[in-house]
């Protein structure tokens, strides 16, 4: 299981979407506007969790790749 926070801020993302990342990811700026999303058995629940709280979200493409869309 690992930990997953949203990006409130979409001004770093050409699609304007929402970044998903593990709390690991080497891209997660720790002093930006992020939202905790808790503990998740994987990426699909974190970015599902995220767009049912409003925001447009997408993986982050180096820590989960396997959630974003491009």
């Amino acid at each position: 299981m690992n930990y997953y926070r949203v990006n409130k801020s979409t001004s770093s993302n050409p699609n304007g979407d929402n970044e998903v990342h593990k709390d690991t990811c080497y891209h997660y700026d720790r002093l930006s506007n992020y939202e905790s999303l808790g503990q998740h058995s994987n990426c699909s629940s974190a970015v599902s969790l995220a767009n049912r709280k409003r925001y447009k979200a997408d993986g982050c493409k180096n820590c989960i790749p396997e959630c974003n869309k491009g």
